[in-house]
């Protein structure tokens, strides 16, 4: 129990388990997500092997059909097709696109695939822009718009479709100005004031679209940034659909990078990283928004305090609870990573400082809900997840004032709890009833943890607390308390790491005991006992019979 590393984790959300290919996560997100995370826990874009086509009936029996007879015979016809479609007055080419989306299924078609074939889909989604255009000044025209939108949704589930796996189709695409065209239609979609389902379908299929054009492709990433950030980012995050939301994600997700994510430090900007914070907190199994914070978000230390400053409070707690997601990760942490989660360590730490007294107001039963103390809490838990970590630790051991603070805040509440009966009283239940509902719940065994954490072989830290009467304190919180889970332990934890190779802390100790001001059975528990040794008072571990 000597030694640091033996913590209880307070983690609340884990990082989401490596998904399967695209098709595996379709039945919950109703749509393919052709990038995923991805190897060691760290996320990275990759395109899927198979995206799913437009699905359905004689749609898959036309594919079938096609399929029959080879790609090699297909494709040439269906270029044909598609190149008359395109250049036809009027909309058309629905069914043939339709069987192009199932043949760029398989990898062969999308190698054998010309640059006509795409410039055919471009000429097609031009024409259909300028219809929306031309309907969005007659509302008398929206409602005749369907076979548009079906017809938009489609030639974008092909392109996605093309774009697996295939670098030579995403860089067509991108030179033809496909994502201008792509980004344009989905402003202009999103303008649109109807409700319809194939519209939604035309806005998911062209974000997927955008996803995949994206994937491992680090021009197309540049450019889809520089024509969709802000704005379309902005309008897509804030979306009532729920699978745009998760699509849009997706491609923010794949565009960032260390130099995007600090452009999200101006003021327009910033409503996109406080957007993915709301969409999380909204959608906990949301795997995106998460990786997005993780991942991009919290490597920007300046970012985190702004972003901190402008999130409400229930929504700092979503932030820190993401934070200590990201610090449980027990993968290996290069230097530049270590470097931000400090800065970020010593934030947090000023923040505990600032706020640790708004606990207090927990004492009265009707503000079991204030949320500034709800913060406050989750602040201490991140703290004691950080000292778990050797570099974190060393690191928080020299943050002025924190120790003391911890102290501090352990006194006032303990007082509190001992002048009236609230949450921070120790009580113990013999019948062994219902589990507490508190957010204070645990609140001392925390406080007592930090403490003892900050003073692992920390000789500064061991003389400060004795200095601040903190031994008398923490002996005065070993008593079983249902309010307080494992007090017990994590004050036997504390006392040993202030009485390693301390002679003058074991000797405060020792000279309590003798003087009744420290229960002989509770060191007892805690394995110590109390010898005379040349006048002196030593406290030495108990040696326990190994065959008892």
């Amino acid at each position: 129990m000597g030694a640091r590393g033996t913590h209880m984790s307070v983690c609340t959300r884990l990082r989401p388990a490596c998904p399967g290919l695209s098709h595996t996560r379709t039945a919950r997100h109703g749509g393919p997500s052709h990038v995923r995370p991805s190897g060691r826990g760290r996320a990275r874009a990759v395109p899927t092997s198979a995206p799913l086509g437009a699905g359905g009936g004689a749609g898959k029996r036309r594919t079938m059909a096609a399929a029959a007879v080879g790609p090699e015979a297909a494709l040439p016809a269906l270029a044909q097709q598609l190149g008359l479609a395109a250049r036809a007055e009027r909309l058309s080419g629905l069914e043939t696109v339709r069987r192009l989306t199932g043949l760029f299924r398989e990898a062969r078609p999308r190698e054998m695939a010309e640059e006509s074939m795409f410039q055919s889909l471009l000429k097609i989604l031009t024409k259909a822009s300028c219809e929306m255009e031309l309907a969005c000044k007659d509302s008398m025209e929206l409602v005749t718009l369907d076979t548009c939108l079906l017809l938009i949704a489609e030639c974008f589930r092909c392109l996605r479709n093309a774009c697996v796996r295939c670098a030579r189709n995403q860089d067509i695409m991108r030179n033809l100005g496909l994502i201008e065209v792509s980004v344009h239609l989905i402003q202009l979609l999103h303008g649109l004031e109807v409700e319809q389902e194939s519209l939604l379908a035309a806005l998911r299929c062209n974000l997927q679209f955008l996803g995949n054009l994206a994937a491992g492709n680090g021009d197309s990433q540049n450019s889809i940034w520089k024509c969709a950030f802000p704005d379309l980012f902005l309008n897509c995050l804030n979306h009532h659909d729920e699978k745009i939301i998760t699509y849009c994600c997706m491609v923010l997700f794949t565009c960032l990078n260390s130099e995007k994510v600090k452009e999200l430090l101006e003021h327009k900007n910033l409503n996109v990283a406080l957007a993915v914070v709301k969409i999380y907190r909204k959608q906990l199994e949301s795997e995106w928004s998460f990786l997005i914070v993780t991942d991009h978000l919290l490597k920007c230390p300046e970012l985190v305090k702004v972003m901190y400053a402008k999130l409400s409070n229930q929504e700092r707690i979503t932030l820190l609870e993401l934070i200590m997601a990201k610090i449980s990760e027990k993968n290996s942490m290069t230097s530049d990573e270590m470097a931000v989660l400090l800065k970020d360590a010593e934030f947090l730490a000023s923040l505990f400082q600032e706020k640790c007294h708004d606990v207090l107001t927990l004492t009265s039963a009707a503000n079991t809900e204030d949320e500034e103390a709800i913060v406050t809490i989750r602040l201490l838990d991140v703290l004691c997840e950080m000292t778990s970590n050797n570099e974190q630790l060393e690191h928080l051991q020299t943050c002025p004032g924190l120790l003391e603070t911890a102290v501090d805040t352990l006194r006032l509440t303990h007082l509190a709890g001992k002048q009236t009966t609230n949450i921070f009283t120790a009580t113990h239940s013999m019948t062994g009833e219902g589990e507490i509902s508190h957010p204070a719940v645990g609140l001392k065994s925390h406080l007592i943890r930090l403490i003892g954490n900050l003073c692992y072989r920390n000789k500064e830290n061991q003389d400060k607390v004795y200095r601040l009467d903190g031994i008398p304190l923490i002996l005065d919180n070993c008593s079983i308390d249902d309010n307080n889970p494992f007090v017990n332990q994590w004050a036997v934890y504390a006392i040993r790491n202030l009485t390693e190779q301390n002679e003058r802390n074991q000797e405060v100790i020792a000279q309590m005991e003798q003087q009744g001001l420290a229960d002989h059975s509770i060191l007892e528990n805690m394995g110590l006992e109390i010898e005379k040794r040349d006048e002196k008072l030593i406290l030495k571990s108990i040696r326990k019979n190994p065959t008892s």
